[in-house]
């Protein structure tokens, strides 16, 4: 399988970053549609990218900027049902759908998807229900497609584990939902890791990897955590399953969407793996990494660094 040019679809996201340096770092020319070139800025400074201005919901846009690619890969999602094109069946269904169209066309063959654990056409969740629609596109499309189904993915500038350091150093209690659900996070950097080595592994062809971090923690112990690496420990008062509800139905009134019933009906299902990881990555722990950027000062080299400075 010879590779050398990669379109990556959502690479100016959180993941789709990550994916995007591994890319670069590994000689890769790497390709990345963009509306907003402001918000791909990073990735513009990396000699091997090209940002390109496109709309991917526009087909024929689309199929542009996937024309002389040799694989691609597909990182986009939305957590919240929106509107036209942020709604979860234009991002999860009809996307992929135009995304294999448009591989066929050009004769790309390789594909690597972002799915999501608990993928599932019959899910009570839109999210989880559209994100195993989207599967089966790209599972029937001829393509030599790779799937990969991540828990929770954390890492620095993410939308779960830093959501929860600023609601604790602003809020003096944590009123949680749904505390008691499960979930084994996984480190961003692992996910990118696993996306690039998988590329070019004839094995990975045909198969779905089910991507989680190394351990199981509840929302409840999450949060907690959180709190302690931040220096900011809150009470956390675990909603019961209906209260849990009626917060996520006052949230989701907000113009900011913090949790929707929508999330609530994922919450029901553990995002937990019974598998190793995959292609032999041996996953970093959340408490080795994450308060790197959680609170810098709280990292062993960083108290390494006030011991010396105080000799």
């Amino acid at each position: 399988m010879d590779i050398t040019t990669v379109c990556v679809i959502g690479g100016s996201g959180f993941i789709g970053r990550h994916v995007c340096q591994r890319l670069a770092a590994q000689g890769y020319r790497v390709r990345v549609p963009a509306r907003d070139r402001e918000r791909a800025k990073a990735l513009i400074l990396l000699p091997t990218v090209d940002v390109v201005a496109a709309d991917i919901q526009d087909a024929g846009q689309l199929s542009q900027v996937i024309a002389g690619c040799d694989a691609v890969i597909n990182l986009v999602g939305v957590l919240h049902d929106g509107r036209g094109n942020n709604s979860f069946t234009a991002a999860h269904v009809e996307l992929p759908r135009k995304i294999a169209a448009a591989c066929r066309q050009h004769g790309v063959r390789r594909l690597l998807h972002m799915s999501a654990l608990n993928a599932d056409p019959g899910a009570a969740s839109a999210y989880l229900r559209t994100k195993g629609e989207g599967e089966a596109i790209v599972r029937d499309s001829g393509l030599e497609v790779t799937l990969f189904r991540p828990s929770v993915v954390f890492g620095r500038g993410d939308t779960f584990l830093n959501l929860f350091a600023q609601l604790q150093r602003v809020l003096p209690v944590v009123l949680l939902a749904s505390p008691n659900a499960r979930f084994q996070p996984v480190f961003v950097e692992d996910v990118a890791r696993a996306f690039v080595k998988s590329m070019e592994n004839l094995q990975s062809v045909g198969r779905a990897y089910d991507v989680c971090g190394p351990r199981v923690y509840t929302l409840r112990e999450l949060v907690e955590f959180v709190g302690m690496t931040i220096g900011r420990p809150r009470p956390v008062i675990g909603l019961n399953d209906r209260l849990s509800y009626w917060q996520a139905f006052a949230m989701e009134l907000l113009p900011v969407k913090l949790m929707t019933r929508d999330n609530y009906y994922s919450m029901k299902v553990d995002s937990v793996c019974n598998c190793d990881f995959p292609l032999g990555i041996r996953p970093a722990a959340l408490e080795a990494v994450a308060p790197a950027w959680l609170r810098p000062g709280a990292t062993p080299r960083a108290r390494y660094q006030r011991l010396r400075a105080s000799r």
